[in-house]
This record gives C-alpha cells, sequence and structure tokens, in this order.
C-alpha cells in the first residue's frame, strides 16, 4: 500500500502495530515478545498429559482462568469461565492461589493483578496475547485528549467512561479523573452514574459500545455523540463540536465485532428463515439496531440455554464461543450458528495455545515463575478506584 493510499484511508500506523507478534521486543510495553524458555512443539501428542501432569503437580498453589473466546484445547484445563471481570474477580475469591494463570489477553491480566492480594502472581502465558481495542487508546493520546477538552473549556463537564477492555494506564486515567469503569453488562448504569457526576461522557475506547448505550438504550440521538480520533489535530473536532456534544466517544472498536455488517445480518436472514439475530453490543450501531437481541457474553449465554428447542439463532461474536455453544446446544435441537460468512477468530486471544499454556504450567511446577503480569503501585491504586466506583454502581 503507497504512502498516498494511507494517508486516503487515515491509516496512521503505531508503534504498537508495527511491533511483530513473537519477535524483537517493545521497550516501553510489558508486552512483549518471545518466551525465555523453550515451547513444546505444537504437534507434541502428550500435551494434554503434560498440561495435566503440571497442573496436578502444582495442587491448589495454581488457579487458571479461561476466557470464553479461548479454544477448546485450553479451555479444557481452566477452574473457572467467563468473561473478563468474572474472571478478574474469580482470582480475587483464591487468596490460597500462589500463581494464577489467565488464558485470556493482557488487560485482563492486568485487571487480574491489580484485584488479587500482592503474595498472588499473575501469568499470561504469551505476552504478545494483546488486544487490538485496548491498544487503540493510550496513555499519551487520552492526555492529549484531555488537554483538548480543557482547551475547549469542557473537561470540567466531562466524565470519564471506560470499558474493562481497557489498559491498566487508561483505567488509571479515568480513576484519577473521577470517572469509572464499565463491562458490556452494566454500560448503561455507568453511564447515568456518570451523568449525575457531569454534563459529558468520555467513552473509551470502543466507540460502538459507548454509541449503542447511549441511543439504544438510554434514548440519546446519534447528533448527541461525536468519534475523537487521536489520529487527527484536536482529535478532528471543533471546540464547537464538543461543548454541543453529550458523549466524546473515543475513535476505538473490536476488529472481531466490528466486522459486522448489515449485509451479515440480512444475509443470514435469507439463509434461515425464522432465525434470531443476536449480537454483542461492540458491534456497530446498524447491526445492533437490526438484531433482535443485544447483550454482553454471558447473556449471549443465558439467551441461549433459556432459548427452546427448535430455535435458530445467528450469533455475532467471536468464533471459538459460537461454535462451542453450535456443540452444546445441538443436543437440544437448537441451531447456532455464526452471523457472518467469513471465519473470524480473535486473533490475539488465540495466541494463548496449548504449548504457552504447558510450558507456563511446567515452569511454574519446577519453580520458574515466567511471564508475570505487574502492574506498578500507582497505577494500581488509581485503577482499582475506578474498579472500585463501577463495583458501587446501583
Amino acid at each position: 500500500m503507497t504512502t498516498a493510499q494511507t494517508q486516503e484511508l487515515d491509516v496512521q500506523p503505531s508503534p504498537l502495530a508495527l511491533l511483530l507478534l513473537g519477535r524483537e521486543a517493545d521497550p516501553n510495553s510489558e508486552r512483549g515478545v518471545e518466551c525465555p524458555g523453550e515451547l513444546p512443539s505444537p504437534s507434541d501428542p502428550d500435551l494434554v498429559e503434560r498440561a495435566r501432569a503440571a497442573k496436578e503437580k502444582l495442587g491448589n498453589k495454581v488457579f487458571v482462568l479461561g476466557h470464553h473466546y479461548q479454544r477448546d484445547e485450553v479451555i479444557q484445563f481452566a477452574d473457572v469461565t467467563g468473561d473478563s471481570f468474572k474472571l478478574a474477580r474469580d482470582a480475587a475469591a483464591r487468596p490460597e492461589a500462589e500463581y494464577i494463570v489467565f488464558c485470556g489477553v493482557h488487560f485482563m491480566a492486568e485487571s487480574a493483578d491489580i484485584l488479587t492480594s500482592d503474595q498472588q502472581k499473575v501469568v499470561l502465558p504469551d505476552l504478545a496475547a494483546g488486544c487490538s481495542m485496548a491498544d487503540m487508546a493510550t496513555a499519551e493520546q487520552v492526555a492529549e485528549c484531555w488537554d483538548v477538552l480543557t482547551e475547549a473549556g469542557v473537561a470540567g463537564q466531562v466524565v470519564p467512561v471506560s470499558y474493562m477492555n481497557s489498559s491498566a494506564d487508561i483505567k488509571a486515567f479515568t480513576g484519577k479523573h473521577g470517572g469509572t469503569i464499565c463491562t458490556s453488562s452494566n454500560a448503561r448504569r455507568a453511564l447515568e452514574w456518570a451523568f449525575q457526576q457531569g454534563e459529558k461522557v468520555l467513552f473509551l475506547p470502543d466507540q460502538h459500545l459507548g454509541r449503542n448505550t447511549a441511543v439504544r438504550d438510554m434514548g440519546m440521538s446519534l447528533e448527541d455523540c461525536v468519534v475523537y480520533n487521536p489520529h487527527k489535530p484536536n482529535g478532528g473536532l471543533t471546540a464547537e463540536e464538543l461543548r454541543a456534544a453529550k458523549m466524546i466517544l473515543w475513535r476505538g472498536h473490536c476488529s472481531v465485532h466490528g466486522r459486522f455488517n448489515l449485509d451479515s445480518v440480512n444475509d443470514v436472514r435469507e439463509r434461515i428463515p425464522g432465525v434470531n439475530v443476536l449480537v454483542h453490543p461492540e458491534c456497530r450501531h446498524e447491526v445492533v439496531t437490526a438484531a433482535d437481541y443485544v447483550g454482553s457474553t454471558e447473556y449471549i449465554i443465558k439467551t441461549l440455554e433459556a432459548a427452546p428447542a427448535g430455535s435458530k439463532w445467528a450469533i455475532g461474536t467471536e468464533l471459538n464461543l459460537v461454535r462451542r455453544l453450535a456443540n452444546r446446544f445441538a443436543p437440544e435441537d437448537k441451531q447456532v450458528v455464526f452471523l457472518d460468512r467469513t471465519v473470524c477468530f480473535c486473533s490475539t486471544m488465540n495466541r494463548i495455545d496449548l504449548p504457552h499454556l504447558v510450558w507456563a504450567l511446567e515452569s511454574l511446577a519446577e519453580g520458574n515463575l515466567v511471564n508475570r503480569i505487574e502492574v506498578d503501585e500507582e497505577t494500581e491504586a488509581f485503577a482499582k478506584l475506578a474498579l472500585e466506583r463501577m463495583l458501587a454502581l446501583p
């Protein structure tokens, strides 16, 4: 792609985007790079037995968390499964576990470290398991955004609300500036609280969850929302636009949920008459508007559990979960399909594979602490403040 083409498409490569996964290092990031030991071969037929043996040797010293989007080969070794916040809270509820092995992505492991005790050590089997959405908002960019809001004379009216899918630095910024964290389940409650504190909300880093919650759930208009683009001067917004807006949405999105479009919905309705379209609120507004049901990962699972036999469902979320749900509910005569024709896994979530998990468990069993995720004290204090505000929401 030529420079002219990238400028036309508004593509701005970031340092994180330029980091080759599994190669080199980024000195300004906790994420990296290569494991300090030898990974087992992915074709090793003994991987399952090795993982089981290492986990048994560790006993109660290890607690393995598995996010819903993980592949089945990893999920089978999880002590609990769930979304990112549920897993972080589950880890905090197991103080006897010296090691928390988080089969998820980097920001999730950070949240677990923030919520667990100082004696517990959080391990991420592959440090390159990041999150494209979380990486779309850096601490430097958000600090610059706040300067823009200050110059426009509106910073005093703005309350930041950050999605759980954000780095510890962004959570700390939120706590420091009087804001709260939200999940896809309680985003409306978080926004209602924020609007009791101020007149405007800066929503980070997923524009779609922020827009869908404000417009679909709270009755605001699309005109109440503006999008702050960190790659443009002043976010691409005028001071007048910032003063008029209620929702200042960060220009971020999920690479998986953002791929679904209105054609996906129309196509599946044509292919499967009577299908129910159930999507995650990280999807685009046009998709959420056209869907029959919208909700978090846990909501999606519970909706299918309660669905009648013979019902048909097209699910707009990560493929590992959809495939697992399809297999689970097939015996109940519930048809579950992926919303889009094109297969799409979360590529960074899938970096946590069986070789990495085996390597991490065997290293811990041998007394070698690897790939520890540790948030510094100041960041942890402000991030925990923001998380505690969320926990106190009515």
